[in-house]
């Protein structure tokens, strides 16, 4: 299997306006969400979960009470590629239909 190509920083930067709301921090795509309660917040957790392992590729992230703490880098990769910019499009499109 071929690991996905590590973007530079700067393809990075460039490309953050495509996913509103991420940020580019210790070199990791990386978002804070508020939301109503915990139930609102896991089940958001839940969601995305089954994004993630249909795209086989899977977030680092922390939960506690209604806050989801959200980091995406592919490790294997030693950095951010295409496929953490497609977990956090698919982040951004469930929170979109909440």
């Amino acid at each position: 299997m071929t690991l996905p190509k590590k973007l530079t920083e700067e393809e990075i930067r460039r490309r953050l306006p495509e996913i509103a709301g991420w940020d580019l921090i210790d070199e990791k795509l990386h978002r804070e969400l508020v939301f109503a309660d915990f139930s609102a917040a896991f089940g958001f957790m839940a969601r995305l979960a089954l994004a993630a392992e249909k795209q086989d590729h899977h977030p680092d992230w922390s939960n506690s009470w209604n806050r989801v703490t959200i980091d995406l880098v592919t490790h294997a990769s030693g950095g951010v590629t295409d496929r953490d910019f497609r977990l956090a499009s698919a982040a951004n499109a469930l929170l979109e239909g909440t």
